[in-house]
């Protein structure tokens, strides 16, 4: 296919923008999520945090340098195929120091759910931007909505993490205000 990496991606402009900004503003709230964890009575440890709070904010970020690498003017589509790449081998990398991480804390015992949506839907998503870069030369139309869909679905792992956080938190400290009240009661 002779097209231009220009013409290509230039289809892909409005989408981009959309999800970058997303990502952006949720890296933001990211930041409000970490502060309500550190007013939280049962404070987080910091393995906790790297094993469940920082990976959301990587995905945030991971989907605003993906906007940014696909509204970038490529004279060619092997150098965005290799900028991909280096974002999925990264994430692919990174993906398995969290699972590492998460298995070495020891305050919170990770349930099935946290182990698909922090670790498992993660690592899928970054190994399959690996390998969408690779194929994206070839394949330049196909892998385009792949590469999409892998941005989306670390936009919506990052926002279904963060509120995983929030309503823990909010539930831990019902829990907390409802011991303190039956003590204060005897």
């Amino acid at each position: 296919m002779n097209e231009s990496a220009h013409s290509l991606l230039s289809a892909w402009e409005t989408f981009y923008v959309i999800i970058g900004s997303s990502g952006a503003a949720l890296t933001g709230l990211q930041f409000v999520v970490i502060a309500l964890v550190a007013e939280s009575p049962r404070r987080a440890t910091t393995r906790e945090i790297e094993a469940f709070g920082t990976p959301t904010t990587i995905h945030f970020c991971a989907v605003l340098l993906l906007s940014a690498i696909l509204s970038a003017p490529w004279q060619g589509l092997s150098r965005v195929a290799f900028a991909l790449g280096a974002c999925g081998l990264t994430g692919v990398i990174y993906g398995l120091i969290v699972i590492r991480r998460a298995r070495r804390q020891t305050t919170y015992r990770p349930v099935l759910e946290d182990w698909i949506w922090h670790s498992v839907l993660p690592l899928i998503s970054y190994a399959l931007l690996l390998v969408a870069a690779i194929v994206l030369p070839k394949y330049p139309r196909r892998v385009l909505f792949i590469v999409a869909a892998t941005a989306l679905s670390l936009l919506f792992i990052g926002i279904h993490n963060a509120w995983d956080t929030v309503t823990y938190i909010a539930i831990d400290q019902a829990q907390s205000d409802t011991k303190q009240t039956r003590k204060r009661k005897r």
